[in-house]
């Protein structure tokens, strides 16, 4: 069984789809306390509430893969040029000194579909030339959850895949792996909200509510999700949920609404999880705020399409001739 690291965990999308494909994290990181309580509910293996830039990965554990959804930040020609000896705190340059330190066959990322034209083009241009610049073949593709994932959810996230080629390798393994093909949207809004139940008073827009006469006049459908835009109301005409962010929780903002039964209502955070592929079965804090919960929903990953990605890469080290730490471990 592969083994994977994770960093910038969150509350364990990416390692929830690892695991999905039957491969197995041995460790995760993750700074935020809040999304740090969520991921312990649902996972037992080790995991460093730490920062990344204090967390030593020579004292890390070996392993196979290593993934990570990392914040984007843009490259100065100057830092670029220093590369690994950047000081600005800059997290790709910081994942690639723990790949170095771990030498993992495969790099996993994820991160926003903008990433490809950041500051018009260079920061993508750069993480291309370092990831291959440690001999690593580079896949990379924009992959949308309504397509991937059979998941009625507008998110468009890039993931760049990366085999590390060593002296001598012909490069077919890395030649061998492709990103999965869509699927049809079978499963709809309706398969995810319950428009019959009624659910805690605290998510519902009532008359007394100041967006209360523009909800009744353009929240129509009860077929898609709404979104609450500060002063208008937006809807996503494709029946599908439009993406889900961070901030969603935190005020007006992004609120993804839906019409029901019982009247107009933002999404609860569970229905979020749903969203992004979560199973049933996974677990938030009974007393956690609403608002890091959201947050937490915003911030993560789908996990379906991770991990129709996870078991493509898996096919490809199962074909060559790559023994997985583990093997290693147990021929010594």
């Amino acid at each position: 069984m592969y083994k994977v690291g994770s960093l910038y965990a969150g509350v364990g999308g990416i390692c929830r789809g690892f695991i999905n494909a039957g491969a197995e994290v041995s460790w995760a990181n993750e700074v935020d306390r809040h999304a740090c309580r969520t991921y312990r509910l649902n996972f037992g293996h080790k995991l460093y509430e730490e920062d990344v830039w204090k967390l030593n990965p020579e004292e890390l554990q070996g392993i196979d893969v290593l993934a990570g959804g990392f914040p984007c930040q843009p490259f100065s020609l100057a830092g670029y040029r220093k590369g690994f000896e950047d000081d600005r705190g800059n997290h790709f340059f910081r994942i690639m000194q723990y790949a170095r330190a771990l030498r993992p066959r495969v790099l996993f990322l994820e991160n926003v579909k903008n990433l490809a034209t950041h500051d018009k083009g260079k920061t993508y241009r750069v993480i291309e030339e370092t990831i291959r610049a440690e001999g690593y073949a580079f896949h990379a593709k924009v992959l949308n959850t309504k397509d991937y994932g059979n998941i009625p959810h507008n998110r468009e996230r890039i993931y760049i895949v990366a085999f590390k080629t060593e002296p001598g390798d012909s490069g077919c393994i890395a030649d061998s792996f492709s990103f999965p093909d869509p699927v049809p949207l079978s499963r709809t809004v309706a398969d995810i909200v319950d428009y019959e139940a009624r659910v805690d008073g605290r998510y519902y827009y009532g008359k007394e509510r100041s967006m209360y006469g523009q909800l009744k006049k353009y929240m129509r459908s009860p077929e898609t999700v709404y979104q609450w835009r500060r002063k208008y109301v937006r809807e996503n005409k494709g029946n599908v949920c439009p993406a889900l962010t961070a901030n969603m929780g935190t005020g007006g903002h992004n609120v993804p609404l839906v019409v029901t039964r019982h009247g107009f209502r933002k999404l609860t955070p569970r229905e979020c999880f749903a969203f992004q592929g979560f199973p049933d079965s996974f677990r938030t804090p009974g007393d956690m705020a609403n608002s890091h919960l959201y947050k937490q929903a915003g911030n993560s990953v789908s996990v379906p399409v991770v991990e129709r990605i996870a078991s493509r890469i898996i096919q490809v080290l199962e074909k060559s001739s790559f023994v997985s730490v583990r093997e290693s471990l147990q021929a010594k």
